[in-house]
């Protein structure tokens, strides 16, 4: 019988996840769902421990999981989408020194399991990357991307502990674009444009996983008995071209230095923080390969990538 805590419980997985755990009540005796503040009473979770915990304080994150004798944890906290007025500095705080807050936490007492949600962001956006990624590949992150760059961070803290510490035994999933009926973000509003936007010259590949098959890995990893690390997306690909076809949409090709000039005007005004260096996001995207997923790890997506969008699409009525 599991322990488990989850840290950014009353997140977009993270509510699933906990659900999910309280439902097997025949592996699970404890779920603690660790986060900024409480849920609402419409988002409680029956026989789920709520507590409040800053991953960025140490001792707030390391006092529930020893006073509550967790041996499990599932570590969702980062910040995937920033707002306009969030810093770098903040960024860093959640996903890299939070991380490393949590893990230290784990070490101190002695949990035995640890699922930490990467992405393939951590592989980096780079034009020499391979067709397709495997979890062989270098984790080398993207510099000028702060969430690309703190992932990889994150991984190089898992890296070292496998060394020194292989008693903590690790999960680690690379995350592809999550889809859902829920999802609202800088990719799906891309999606939602008018006219998709791609750069001239380039495919825009996109790998996607159904929400729901994240939580179904993340619960197999917590109550399974497989380590590793594993890329988690649908089978297949789908190009900017085929997605706009599917949306009955035609995508404007933008020269790259168009591009970066928009969004210097943007980042400028405050209008996102992301800068015009970002543009490698949209130019080479990772395409996970998810074969270690479906035949070391043994879970299949229900979803395909064309199937995850195709159910997102309808999901928005669009």
């Amino acid at each position: 019988m599991k322990r488990v805590l989850v840290t950014g419980g009353n997140g977009f997985l993270g509510h699933s996840v906990v659900r999910g755990l309280a439902e097997a009540t025949d592996q699970v005796e404890l779920v603690v769902s660790a986060d900024l503040g409480h849920p609402g009473d419409d988002r409680r979770v029956e026989g789920v421990d709520y507590v409040v915990a800053d991953v960025t304080d140490a001792s707030a994150v390391s006092g529930p999981i020893g006073e509550h004798g967790i041996d499990t944890v599932v570590h969702l906290a980062s910040i995937v989408n920033p707002g306009a007025n969030t810093t770098v500095e903040q960024e860093f705080a959640v996903d890299v020194t939070g991380s490393k807050n949590v893990f230290d936490a784990c070490l101190a007492h002695g949990v035995k399991r640890v699922v930490v949600s990467s992405s393939g962001a951590a592989y980096g956006y780079h034009a020499d990357s391979p067709a397709w990624l495997t979890e062989d590949d270098p984790v080398r992150g993207t510099d000028t991307f702060p969430y690309s760059l703190h992932k990889r961070l994150v991984e190089e803290q898992l890296a070292a502990l496998r060394e020194s510490n292989p008693e903590l035994e690790q999960v680690v999933l690379r995350i592809g674009t999550i889809l859902g009926e829920t999802v609202d973000n800088q990719i799906t509003a891309l999606f939602k444009a008018k006219r998709p936007l791609k750069i001239r010259g380039t495919e825009l590949p996109f790998v996607f996983i159904w929400d729901q098959d994240v939580v179904g890995v993340i619960l197999q990893a917590v109550l399974g008995d497989k380590t590793g690390i594993y890329n988690v997306a649908g089978d297949g690909a789908m190009t900017i071209d085929e997605i706009s076809a599917e949306l009955g949409k035609k995508p404007l090709a933008v020269p790259v230095s168009a591009l970066k000039a928009g969004i210097s005007i943007g980042h400028f005004l405050h209008l996102t923080p992301h800068g015009p260096a970002q543009t490698d996001f949209l130019a080479y995207r990772p395409v996970l390969d998810n074969r270690k997923l479906k035949e070391e790890f043994g879970y299949t997506p229900k979803f395909t990538t064309r199937e995850a969008f195709h159910a997102w699409r309808l999901s928005q009525g669009l």
